[in-house]
């Protein structure tokens, strides 16, 4: 059981999809804490039939929390999740920062688990769609030894997050498997 989870970026888009996954599957938890900008806190948020209240995401925000799960833009990522793992908590973040970072695990939980206990504070996440392509390599690799994956964006297809604006021109080569 954990004493004390804090979900940073609960009132975005993927925040409200962990709050309702959270919910469903019950975690043990003693106590949630909900991390957002200054511009949302001190406002309700409604979880698993409490009413709980908005904190401000400081970098002191995070003392007693055994567990941080994190959706945030990047640079909030860089910035304030290091104190988390300062303050002794495990991070599973969702933002970019982290992914390509050579000693930060990348966890996708159907695929490579045992990573997860290999990190020294941060457990990154892929983003959404290499996850959904892992997960459904994954057997087919097994099977069969995958050496490389060619990945081909369609034109009407995003190369970035949404709401970035910018076109990144389609991938340009292939994805080993690792």
């Amino acid at each position: 059981m954990f004493k004390q989870v804090a979900v940073v970026g609960a009132t975005g888009a993927v925040g409200r999809i962990m709050l309702q996954l959270l919910a469903q599957r019950q975690l043990p938890v003693q106590q949630y804490r909900f991390l957002a900008s200054a511009r949302s806190a001190g406002k309700p948020l409604e979880f698993a039939g409490k009413t709980y209240q908005l904190e401000e995401l400081t970098e002191q925000a995070f003392a007693g929390c055994d567990l941080v799960i994190a959706s945030t833009p990047d640079d909030v990522a860089q910035k304030y999740l290091p104190a988390a793992v300062e303050a002794g908590a495990t991070v599973i973040d969702e933002s970019g920062y982290w992914r390509m970072k050579p000693d930060i695990p990348l966890v996708i939980p159907e695929v490579n688990p045992q990573a997860a206990l290999i990190t020294h504070g941060i457990i990154a996440s892929p983003n959404c769609s290499t996850t959904q392509m892992v997960v459904a390599l994954k057997p087919l690799h097994d099977a069969a030894t995958l050496k490389r994956v060619i990945v081909q964006l369609s034109g009407g297809e995003r190369s970035r997050p949404a709401g970035d604006g910018r076109s990144a021109g389609g991938n340009k080569g292939a994805t080993r498997w690792r």
